[in-house]
């Protein structure tokens, strides 16, 4: 059971990790550790003795009969023995099951607090929020160990109770059978025999109802697994697609949330050929970031397509398309690791010299050999004492490994000084001539330079499209967009 439990795991751990990536890019309020929980808890019942009872329950049946062949009151009477016990399996389950699903939820919401606390412990700390998060914390966790404790007082006070009722039944049968023995109605010996398969009868009954509160977390955890994997089904194998040169084509895409009546984007349309750039540009809350999202494929237009030579996004397995793509989001994030290993992207065949090409077009190669170790210098030891400025040129780099043929840079320039704007500017400059397609979102203007076409989007719509030297002034003279928001496109600006 041990190795059949290990087996499973191994099996679905695979797709249940994609599946919590996909959960977290699709839904506000991802399933984070759960899943992953859930896949321990599948593990540790398979691995235990929970399931050897209901291995076993096919012989109660087998026993059952036996006794009957007996005498048929030693029958009657442990059959009604079975469906006593059985019944307090049945109410065990009514007495557990509400409670260790709240507590589930609680444990959750408790999880949830202490992540974000951690990751937010600057801000908490400065702004003396400490104690309420403690509080809430606390609280959330506090609310599972009682719904913990009224679970566990209930599946054992059941199994207690059957425990005691089988020694009891136990007991009654020597009894019974003394009783028929004395009417010369069974044999002295059959006295034995009843009271012994009774006790092998109703043994896997009592382990059922022992470890009918591990059934109950098995079972919850398996039907979230179930959803999940059924959400985020393994990806079907595709025919493997030629390497794009990095025609970018976005065609009348629109993103729409459920629930909500004004789209997020609507009727988005340009086209990139390789080796040009475009300028996204426009205020806060005009979806500049959601179409990021959509030209990389992390999200998926409601209406519309992108697609990328000819094909849309989907036709390539994310792992494939991610090679041909470079993304810098607005929150640059390191993953735990070497400088070296973040860079290449966790890439188990990567190039030395590639790694390093991409540290110097973004100009960080230098800044890396400084840390204690360079590029093998650990994320939690070097990396984690670096500015904001410093992590995003890391991410930078990460964004220009591999040379792909589509780049998107989220406000790529948000935490930088002068010295990596330049350096943002030569990397645009740089991959613009090898022939890559860059879309580039950004407030500040000076990381749009090596550009020459702007789109601008005010409340989810198109409201310019053209050069660079035609839209950007405009947009300096009128940055709140108010009169562009209501004007057609530029001249030049139709979706081409």
């Amino acid at each position: 059971m041990v190795r059949l439990g290990r087996r499973v795991e191994e099996q679905l751990r695979g797709p249940v990790f994609d599946g919590v990536i996909g959960n977290a890019l699709h839904h506000a309020s991802g399933q984070g550790q759960q899943a992953v929980s859930d896949l321990v808890t599948v593990r540790q019942y398979l691995s235990g003795q929970g399931p050897l009872a209901f291995l076993d329950m096919p012989w109660v049946l087998i026993y059952l009969v036996v006794i009957f062949l007996l005498h048929w009151k030693l029958g009657i009477a442990s059959l009604l023995a079975a469906i006593a016990i059985f019944g307090l399996a049945w109410l065990s389950e009514r007495a557990a099951r509400d409670a260790i699903g709240q507590a589930a939820k609680a444990q959750a919401r408790a999880t949830q607090i202490g992540e974000e606390s951690r990751r937010n412990a600057e801000v908490a700390r400065a702004l003396g929020m400490q104690a309420s998060l403690r509080g809430r914390w606390t609280a959330s966790q506090g609310e599972a160990l009682d719904l913990h404790t009224v679970a566990n007082d209930a599946a054992g006070g059941f199994g207690a109770a059957g425990k005691v009722f089988r020694l009891l039944v136990q007991s009654g049968i020597l009894a019974l059978g003394a009783y028929l023995a004395i009417g010369n109605e069974i044999s002295p010996g059959t006295i034995v025999a009843a009271s012994i398969i009774m006790s092998r009868a109703l043994a896997p009954v009592e382990q059922a109802v022992a470890n009918w509160q591990q059934f109950l977390a098995f079972r919850k955890a398996s039907g979230r697994l179930q959803a999940l994997l059924k959400e985020f089904p393994d990806e079907r194998q595709r025919m493997p697609l030629p390497t794009p040169a990095g025609r970018l084509q976005v065609e009348n895409v629109i993103v729409q949330i459920p629930g909500n009546e004004k789209p997020i984007l609507q009727g988005i349309s340009f086209a990139l050929a390789a080796g040009e750039g475009i300028g996204i540009i426009g205020p806060t809350g005009a979806g500049k970031t959601t179409l990021g999202r959509i030209l990389v494929g992390i999200t998926k237009p409601s209406r519309g397509t992108v697609r990328l030579d000819g094909a849309e996004l989907d036709q390539w397995p994310p792992d494939t398309l991610g090679k041909y793509i470079g993304y810098l989001p607005q929150e640059a994030q390191l993953f735990g690791g070497t400088v070296g290993a973040n860079i290449s992207r966790f890439a188990a065949d990567a190039d030395p010299a590639k790694v390093v090409e991409a540290a110097r077009l973004a100009s960080v190669h230098d800044m890396i050999t400084r840390l204690p170790g360079g590029y093998d210098a650990e994320n939690g030891e070097g990396a984690s004492r670096l500015s904001a400025g410093q992590k995003q040129r890391l991410a930078l780099a990460r964004a220009l490994y591999g040379d792909p043929v589509l780049l998107v840079l989220d406000e790529p320039n948000s935490n930088l000084d002068a010295e990596g704007e330049a350096a943002l500017d030569r990397a645009i400059r740089h991959s613009l001539d090898r022939g890559a397609a860059i879309a580039v979102i950004a407030h500040r203007p000076s990381a749009l330079t090596a550009i020459g076409r702007m789109l601008v989007l005010a409340d989810g719509k198109m409201a310019a499209l053209g050069p660079r030297d035609e839209i950007l002034p405009k947009v300096l003279v009128r940055p709140a967009l108010g009169n562009l928001a209501a004007a057609p496109p530029s001249r030049g600006g139709t979706a081409q």
